[in-house]
C-alpha cells in the first residue's frame, strides 16, 4: 500500500505528454529535408502542418466520450498504440501518397497526419477524466497543471531530441524511433494504471479517503461520484461557462501550435540559422512555460482556498495572463535583434501557459462526472486552432511577412481574454422556480 500512488499516475501522464509532443513537433525540424524531397512551398507546408488538426479535433471529441463510457485505461491503450503506429507511418507518408493517391505526396502526408492527429486527439480529455477520478478536490488545479507540464516540456525537448536524431540518422529513421518509444510507454502504463483508485491494490485506505473527501469542497463544487444521468453531452452548449471557457482555451492552443510548428522555419528564414543551431534556439520559447504551467495550477488552487471564489481562481487568472501574452506578442515585430525576439517569445509563451490548467479545471469544477465528454467537446472547439494557426500563418507569411503571424497571435490572446471574462466555474444552469 502507498499513500501517494496518485502522483506516480500523474508523473506517468507527464511522460506520456512529453512523448506525445515530441512526436507531433518533430516534423517541424525535419521540414527542410521533407520540403526538398517533395518540393512543397510555404503554403503547402503550412497545410501539411495543419492536417494534424483535422484529425486531432475529432479525436478529442470522440475520445472524451469514450473515456466516460469505457473508462480512461481502455482509451489510453488504444490511442497510445494508434499514434505510435502513425508516427512510424509518417516516415513513409510521401511514398504512400504517390502509391495510393495518384502520385500526390502531399495527399499522403495529409492522410497520415490526419490519422495521427485523430489518435492523439483524446489525450487531454482522457487526462482530465483521469484527474477527475484520481485527484483530491483541493489539488485539482495542480493535478491538471502537472499533467499539462508535458506540453511545454515536450515542446522544449522536441528541439534537442529531433535535431539530435536528425544529426545521426535520416528523418525517416527518426519517426520510426519516436513511434517505438510510444509503444514502450503503453506497455508500462497498462501494467500500473486502473480507471479508479478504488480498483488499484497499491492505493491505501488513507489516500482513497483524501481523494474522495468532501471536506475541502466549495459550495458550488461536486465530487466525481455525484453522477447525474440527466446531464447529456449537448447540455455543454447550454452552459455559457463551458462555451466561453473553450473559446479562452482556443487562444492558448493557437499560440502553442503556432510556436511548435513555425518557429524553426521562422528562425531559418528570417535569421539564417542552420539546423545545428535550432536544437537550442527551439528550446528558448518553452523554458518559462515549463515553470509557469505548474505555477499557474498552484496559484489557482491558492486563490481558490484564499478567496473561496472559483471565478477569481480560474477566470481571473486566465484574463490577466492572456492580457500579458497579447502585449508580449504584439511587441515581437518591433524587436530588432534575435535576442529581443526570443526573450519576448519566451515571456509571452510563459504567460500563455500560466492558466493552462484553468481551462481543464473549469470543466472538473463545473461537471466532474462528464469530465471526459465535456473535456472532449472543449478540446474539439479549442483544436480548431491546430488547423487555423499553421494554415493561416502560411498565408500570412506569404502575403504580409513574418511579423503578421505575431500580430495574429496577439489578436487570438485578446479574443481568449474577452471570453474568459464570462466564465463562472461551478455554476450550472439554474432550474426554474415555480411561483
Amino acid at each position: 500500500m502507498q499513500h501517494n500512488y496518485r502522483y506516480k499516475i500523474m508523473l506517468m501522464m507527464v511522460l506520456m505528454v512529453i512523448i506525445n509532443y515530441i512526436d507531433r513537433g518533430a516534423i517541424s525540424y525535419a521540414q527542410k529535408d521533407i520540403i526538398e524531397e517533395f518540393g512543397f512551398d510555404a503554403i503547402a507546408w503550412g497545410a501539411v502542418l495543419g492536417y494534424f488538426g483535422y484529425g486531432y479535433l475529432f479525436g478529442a471529441l470522440f475520445g472524451g466520450i469514450l473515456a466516460d463510457k469505457k473508462g480512461p485505461k481502455f482509451v489510453w491503450i488504444i490511442i497510445g498504440i494508434g499514434w505510435s503506429v502513425f508516427v512510424i507511418a509518417t516516415a513513409f507518408a510521401g511514398e504512400i501518397g504517390m502509391a495510393l493517391f495518384g502520385g500526390s505526396a502531399l495527399t499522403g502526408f495529409a492522410f497520415i497526419r490526419i490519422l495521427f492527429g485523430f489518435a492523439e486527439g483524446p489525450t487531454f480529455s482522457t487526462i482530465n477524466k483521469t484527474n477527475a477520478n484520481w485527484a483530491t478536490p483541493k489539488e485539482r488545479g495542480f493535478a491538471v497543471s502537472l499533467g499539462l507540464l508535458g506540453t511545454p516540456l515536450g515542446a522544449l525537448l522536441t528541439a534537442p531530441v529531433a535535431v539530435g536524431l536528425l544529426s545521426i540518422t535520416s528523418w525517416k529513421v527518426m519517426f520510426i524511433l519516436l513511434g517505438s518509444l510510444g509503444i514502450i510507454w503503453v506497455i508500462a502504463w497498462s501494467k500500473m494504471f486502473t480507471n479508479l483508485p478504488e480498483e488499484h491494490p497499491k492505493v491505501s485506505k488513507e489516500e482513497l479517503e483524501k481523494i474522495r473527501s468532501t471536506k475541502d469542497l466549495l459550495p458550488d463544487e461536486k465530487l466525481v461520484g455525484e453522477h447525474d444521468d440527466n446531464i447529456k453531452w449537448f447540455h455543454f452548449f447550454r452552459n455559457p461557462t463551458l462555451v466561453f471557457n473553450a473559446l479562452g482555451y482556443f487562444a492558448f492552443q493557437y499560440i502553442n501550435f503556432l510556436l511548435l510548428t513555425w518557429t524553426p522555419k521562422y528562425l531559418q528564414d528570417e535569421f539564417g540559422f542552420q539546423l545545428s543551431a535550432l536544437w537550442y534556439l527551439g528550446m528558448i520559447p518553452w523554458i518559462g512555460a515549463c515553470f509557469t504551467v505548474l505555477l499557474g495550477g498552484k496559484i489557482s488552487d491558492y486563490l481558490r482556498m484564499k478567496t473561496g471564489s472559483l471565478r477569481i481562481a480560474r477566470s481571473g487568472l486566465a484574463v490577466v495572463s492572456l492580457l500579458c501574452t497579447a502585449i508580449c506578442f504584439i511587441m515581437i515585430p518591433t524587436a530588432d535583434t534575435i535576442v529581443g525576439v526570443m526573450v519576448l517569445m519566451c515571456i509571452g509563451n510563459a504567460f500563455n501557459s500560466l492558466p493552462n490548467s484553468v481551462y481543464w479545471s473549469v470543466i472538473i469544477d463545473t461537471e466532474p462526472s462528464r469530465a471526459g465528454t465535456y473535456g472532449g467537446i472543449t478540446h474539439f472547439i479549442t483544436n480548431t486552432a491546430t488547423i487555423i494557426a499553421p494554415t493561416l500563418t502560411g498565408f500570412l507569411v506569404v502575403s504580409y511577412g513574418y511579423p503578421s503571424m505575431f500580430v495574429a497571435a496577439a489578436v487570438a490572446s485578446v479574443i481568449g481574454m474577452t471570453a474568459m471574462l464570462f466564465v463562472k466555474p461551478g455554476q450550472r444552469k439554474q432550474k426554474k422556480i415555480a411561483v
